[in-house]
């Protein structure tokens, strides 16, 4: 899977002043609350805008503690991917931060966190990205991929950085037949990506 299948420019902060996990997962939320297809408590005839995105925002953030407590998704070097499970939606979620100091993550290598790709996933889609979400973390903590997301100055640097990150991906699944065969779905987005 590549990085701009799940991710969207939109959903990229970049130089983000944090001082807790928890505030990251709020800010996430915050992030993809518009985007999230998630059933709301009050009918909406009731509710004012407002009320609606602030309950998906919390929501969203649950979502990513409910996963949390579970296991720790610091995955070393500064790097952390927290997922979560929507209740419904039709299309995984996908948010990006960056960071301007680290975070106290719990890390297994005491390292703080200043990079993180949060992902949200519908329900009934999560044993189909399992292995996509293995695949997906094991790119990211790629050390170039990383020195250019730490070095961006902007969310478009930021996407850029995806972007070329998808693209050595791709050209890698032409010499690699197991990558060829896991990435079918994905040779329509090298024309996209340039």
């Amino acid at each position: 899977m590549l990085f701009t299948q799940l991710l969207t420019l939109e959903n990229i902060r970049q130089g983000i002043t944090c001082a807790s996990k928890k505030r990251t997962f709020e800010i996430i939320g915050q992030i993809l609350a518009p985007e999230a297809d998630i059933p709301v408590e009050h009918e909406e005839s009731e509710c004012q805008e407002d009320d609606i995105v602030k309950e998906k925002e919390i929501c969203c953030t649950d979502c990513l503690f409910t996963r949390e407590k579970i296991g720790n998704s610091a995955l070393g070097n500064g790097i952390a991917m927290p997922k979560g499970r929507l209740p419904q939606g039709t299309k995984p979620l996908a948010a990006f931060l960056q960071l301007t100091s680290g975070v106290d993550y719990d890390a297994p290598d005491h390292r703080d966190v200043d990079l993180i790709l949060a992902i949200l996933i519908p329900n009934e889609m999560c044993a189909e990205f399992s292995t996509k979400l293995q695949e997906i973390a094991k790119r990211l903590v790629d050390k170039t991929l990383c020195k250019k997301l730490r070095a961006a100055q902007s969310a478009e640097e930021i996407w850029q950085a995806f972007k070329e990150s998808d693209i050595q991906y791709l050209e890698q699944a032409t010499f690699d037949p197991d990558l060829e065969e896991e990435n079918q779905d994905t040779t329509e987005e090298t024309e996209t990506l340039n």
